[in-house]
């Protein structure tokens, strides 16, 4: 089963899909599988991390701004090379074990969407199988 979201992005963040995840996986009735995140855009990305202190995510784009700077020498016609360069690095897709019809997830743990070059109107997959 496959389920598409939408999501509205401001220029660079970190969006938590935790609800998401979960109600896919609800939805779904499997009890004991994985749940695979998709992200289909090469500046944006999917990741998993801390959920309980929101500094986390500034950290990380405060990072991502400070060790990967948009740099005068890409040469993409967009100008959004740093996006996809982080887009790469981060990745595009998360595999997250069902079990007990619930997210296998560490408990400060969530999935995230992160976006690098917005503001954009988003997609995302979760696709979730059973075994």
């Amino acid at each position: 089963m496959i389920y598409q979201y939408h999501l509205s992005t401001g220029r660079q963040g970190m969006y938590n899909i935790h609800k998401e995840l979960s109600d896919a996986v609800e939805a779904s009735g499997v009890k004991e599988g994985r749940a695979l995140i998709f992200c289909p855009h090469t500046t944006g990305a999917v990741t998993i991390n801390e959920n309980a202190d929101p500094d986390v995510t500034k950290d990380l784009l405060y990072a991502f701004d400070h060790f990967f700077p948009d740099l005068e020498n890409y040469r993409h016609m967009e100008g959004n090379s740093r996006a996809h360069l982080l887009s790469t690095l981060v990745g595009c897709e998360q595999s997250v074990i069902i079990s007990g019809g619930r997210p296998l997830l560490g408990i400060w743990q969530s999935p995230y969407f992160l976006e690098f070059d917005g503001p954009r109107n988003r997609t995302f997959y979760i696709q979730v199988t059973e075994g």
